[in-house]
């Protein structure tokens, strides 16, 4: 079982060597596509891989498929560069490679560290992803924000953790939010979806009971408030976002990471 590691990268030289180290032993390949960065993400690339590429960026699911396509071997291994294997999850894929599985694809459990602490609850975990597959039974799919894998075939599960450095710091769990909620009312747009006043009043405060309450964010402290309140927030900018679309009469373009 041979496997290629694929990353798509945007400025992330200050984790992309830990995400690279922790699949040292279960990477064949690493293969990285890059938009651009103008930090030292290709010299940190370049370190571990000699198959680094640029590419304009176009939306996530185009720009992963693209990556994949450059893959040499038949499985892959998709990963961002906040994402870490733990452990157990790379002993559990060295465990896979003295084989050749008949699954066509590998989901596995992701945990979020966040405000200084490993989330349980808030609806972060497990978190389910299939990030290990066979290259000519997957693909990325979702114009905007929200790309998914479609898996032609049997997903088996994995129980090692996939770990997620999720934000760098709370300003910039802010800036994504912009940007996704951005995608996000440009989508709803293009559906000819409209803003009424209960997405702006009632949705925002169902989102973060939901998060809070029914998810249990409350057992994970004070971080699964600040969760709470962020999914709220980011409901509330969706919407708030796709009302100016529609009072402006265009549409938002989108924009890298």
């Amino acid at each position: 079982m041979k496997i290629t590691v694929v990353l798509i990268t945007y400025n992330e030289a200050d984790r992309l060597e830990a995400a690279l180290k922790s699949v040292e032993g279960v990477a064949d390949e690493i293969v990285i596509v890059d938009s651009h960065s103008t930090d030292d993400t290709e010299k940190i690339a370049r370190k571990y891989t000699d198959r680094f590429f640029r590419r304009e960026w176009t939306n996530y699911a185009d720009q992963k498929n693209y990556a994949d396509s450059q893959a040499s071997f038949p499985w892959i291994l998709s990963l961002d560069a906040d994402e870490r294997l733990s452990p157990g999850l790379r002993q559990e894929i060295l465990g896979l490679k003295a084989d050749d599985p008949a699954a066509s694809a590998f989901s596995m459990p992701r945990q979020a560290y966040y405000l200084g602490r490993w989330i349980r609850h808030s609806g972060w975990f497990p978190d389910r992803k299939v990030r290990l597959f066979r290259k000519d039974k997957a693909c990325w799919e979702g114009e905007y924000v929200h790309e998914s894998l479609e898996v032609e075939g049997e997903v088996k599960k994995l129980h090692g953790i996939l770990q997620h450095f999720t934000y760098r710091d709370l300003s910039d769990q802010i800036r994504r939010i912009d940007t996704y909620s951005s995608l996000g009312a440009q989508e709803l747009y293009a559906e000819q979806k409209r803003c009424r006043w209960y997405h702006l009043a009632a949705l925002p405060f169902f989102g973060f009971l939901r998060t809070y309450v029914w998810k249990a964010g409350f057992l994970d402290g004070p971080a699964g408030f600040v969760i709470a309140v962020m999914q709220g927030y980011g409901v509330f900018a969706r919407y708030a976002k796709l009302r100016e679309i529609w009072i402006k009469g265009e549409r938002i373009e989108p924009f890298p990471h």
